[in-house]
């Protein structure tokens, strides 16, 4: 049996074991704290606790003999914590692949124009700025140690629990307007399909994992809403949205991300191409388990 070692099991990384340990892997991981660690007991999920200010004291031993790794932290002032205080672990693992999630965040902005892996990142928020680093640092480790690490750049996740219909259903959505503004998206259980793809098929290197129709954000709750057949709130402009900073900033990166390498050389298949068939996805899902 293959073993996945997971450091932080979050929205992501949870619904990406989940999925592998259905295809006959052994799921370990870090979470940050004992009782969310006990919660997962239950389906399999070995999972010790690490809150990334120091060496876990469990983690050396967990992933002794590790097929992989998949690093789904986000990195602090000082870098990424799974790099800082479990490179030597990692390197005397020898894992298969190594799998860092990123974001698309890093390219900064285009004023929506098309990007893709060859595109220089140009990084323009605090959180970019550390991810660029940390992708730059695992690179750097997986070329030292021979390891083929792999960099994943994600756009918007959205999936249960994490979707426009959570938010209108909330009373939360909005239509926020900001002319000529595009973002990407990708549904959790596509970012699982990239990650079991990369595990079986392991080439280092830098990968967009995002869907193929990058769309303004008004529409994709305008059609959320059409799907469950309540009236879309109210237009917007994103001048009058009082947004918090961190709302405004991802208004501030403008862009459209390409995802052809990935399908190549993973190889890799959406489920979900467009936001439309992730959303209908979503509520038959939804529906289906409240009948």
């Amino acid at each position: 049996m293959k073993t996945l070692f997971c450091f932080g099991l979050g929205y992501s990384a949870l619904s990406t074991a989940r999925m592998i340990s259905k295809a006959g892997w052994q799921i370990r991981g870090t979470v940050r704290s004992a009782g969310k660690a006990q919660a997962l007991k239950p389906e399999g999920i070995d999972a010790v606790v690490f809150d990334g200010t120091g060496p876990g004291a469990e983690v050396a031993a967990k992933l002794a003999g590790c097929d992989a790794v998949l690093v789904s932290i986000a990195p602090g002032e000082d870098g990424d914590p799974a790099l800082i205080h479990h490179g030597t672990d990692i390197a005397a693992t020898k894992p298969k692949a190594l799998i860092y999630l990123s974001t698309v965040g890093v390219y900064g902005n285009h004023d929506g124009a098309w990007v893709d892996e060859e595109t220089p990142v140009a990084p323009r928020s605090e959180r970019s700025i550390r991810r660029a680093a940390a992708e730059q640092a695992w690179l750097d480790f997986g070329a030292e140690h021979d390891l083929p690490v792999m960099v994943f750049r994600l756009s918007g996740i959205y999936g249960p629990g994490r979707s426009p219909f959570d938010k209108l259903r909330a009373g939360t959505a909005r239509r926020i307007v900001k002319p000529g503004q595009m973002f990407n998206r990708i549904h959790v259980d596509d970012i699982a399909g990239a990650v079991f793809a990369g595990l079986r098929r392991p080439r280092a290197g830098v990968y967009n994992i995002t869907d193929k129709e990058p769309a303004p954000p008004q529409d994709v709750v305008a059609h959320a809403a059409h799907l469950l057949g309540v009236p879309p709130p109210p237009e917007v402009a994103f001048e009058d949205a009082e947004l918090s900073p961190m709302g405004r900033s991802f208004y501030g990166e403008n862009k459209r991300v390409a995802c052809a390498k990935a399908q190549r050389m993973l190889p890799w298949r959406l489920r979900y191409p467009t936001f439309r068939d992730g959303l209908e996805a979503l509520l038959e899902a939804e529906t289906a388990s409240a009948n």
